[in-house]
């Protein structure tokens, strides 16, 4: 077994799950925010959309820099747009995390910020905590907002209010 093939079953696994919130999305409700210093109900979207997307940053290069990475933030424009972006993220991680060595995987990758360093694990660690941790992060945050919206929600990891499982 390749050290990535664990990983790979659970990105699946909490993809589906992903897409199973970033399907009830309310058109009506994008711009919608739930406090002046959070982020739109779009913009959260799009950013769950975009992190699968981002894993080339960390399997490419040694670093990546944020104030020259050229990131461009992504705002959901529906539920369909949404899960496009992240539809392709998810194939392209899965196609490109298969392509990694073990050696490459544990190799040392760096995250900056104007050339400060932010931090510096191995490539492995960068994987498991900025896609799928920082994944799960947000995708608590969307569940919340959802629910303000008074969005059925669907089970996560176990039964919800709105679907027992």
């Amino acid at each position: 077994m390749n050290m990535i093939d664990p990983v790979l079953a659970e990105l699946a696994h909490e993809a589906a799950t992903t897409r199973r919130l970033l399907e009830r999305l309310p058109q009506d409700c994008l711009t919608w925010k739930p406090h002046e210093k959070s982020m739109t109900l779009g913009r959260l979207a799009g950013h769950i959309a975009e992190i699968p997307g981002r894993i080339s940053g960390i399997l490419e290069p040694d670093e990546f820099d944020f104030a020259t990475g050229g990131m461009t933030p992504h705002t959901a424009s529906s539920a369909a747009d949404a899960l496009a972006v992240f539809n392709q993220g998810v194939t392209q991680a899965t196609e490109r995390m298969k392509q990694q060595t073990t050696d490459r995987l544990l190799a040392t990758w760096r995250l900056k910020k104007g050339g400060k360093l932010l931090l510096e694990i191995p490539r492995f660690g960068a994987i498991r905590s900025l896609l799928l941790n920082h994944l799960i992060h947000h995708r608590g945050q969307l569940s919340v907002y959802l629910r303000l919206q008074n969005v059925p929600l669907p089970s996560i990891y176990g039964p919800t209010a709105d679907e027992p499982m």
